[in-house]
């Protein structure tokens, strides 16, 4: 399986010429060369993880593709055939197989409103917890996808995040709010947890790919 991330959030998994597209939003530019599709997982309705201007540039290739989120984006994407999955549910699309953890977004603050968020593992090979913190109970994470810089975070939370993991691979997601030395602070923190448990670190930069 061959990842590819994307700018903030976005990532393309590609298994036997099908992908799937995960949190293509706002910071990422769009979209293009969206043939082949399998299906599309938006981890929470927030626009730096999915716009209907993303969505649609997928859905003018693939207009039967099936698309994964919880039910707030299912309530916010108006005219957008959206599957509603929840925490423990298991999806088969193609090549993938889409197993779904959490429930919630992590807090940012007091005043703003607290929405649905799943994680999703992937082939049981790659987890990316959407914007939260939540730890897959049970399974091994062979491949973490790891968030660098956001409001609802702070560097230590991402540094116990990955040591509490302990996965094999580790890269960084969610960094476009970073100035590239805020980036390199982040990368360096992210590599030294993930080394701790003896795995691997790749600075992944948007357009990078990674063979897992």
């Amino acid at each position: 399986m061959r990842l590819t991330k994307l700018e903030h959030a976005a990532l393309i998994l590609e298994e036997v010429g099908k992908r799937l597209f995960i949190d293509p939003g706002s910071f990422t530019t769009p979209l293009t060369s969206t043939e082949g599709a399998e299906a599309v997982v938006i981890t929470h309705e927030h626009a730096d993880h999915w716009t209907p201007e993303q969505l649609g540039r997928i859905l003018d290739l693939n207009p039967d593709v099936p698309i994964y989120a919880p039910a707030g984006v299912a309530s916010a994407a108006t005219g957008i055939n959206v599957t509603v999955v929840n925490a423990g549910d298991v999806v088969t699309a193609g090549p993938f197989t889409l197993r779904f953890f959490g429930g919630k977004h992590a807090v940012i603050h007091s005043s703003i409103p607290v929405v649905d968020n799943l994680g999703v593992l992937v082939n049981d090979e790659l987890y990316y917890a959407g914007d939260s913190f939540t730890i897959p109970e049970g399974v091994e994470v062979d491949t973490l996808a790891v968030p660098a810089g956001a409001p609802w975070l702070k560097i230590a939370e991402t540094i116990d995040y990955v040591l509490a993991v302990k996965p094999k691979r580790s890269f960084p997601t969610h960094e476009m709010v970073l100035s590239r030395a805020g980036k390199d602070m982040a990368n360096a923190r992210i590599q030294w947890a993930t080394e701790q448990n003896g795995g691997e670190f790749f600075p992944l930069e948007p357009g990078d790919t990674l063979d897992l």
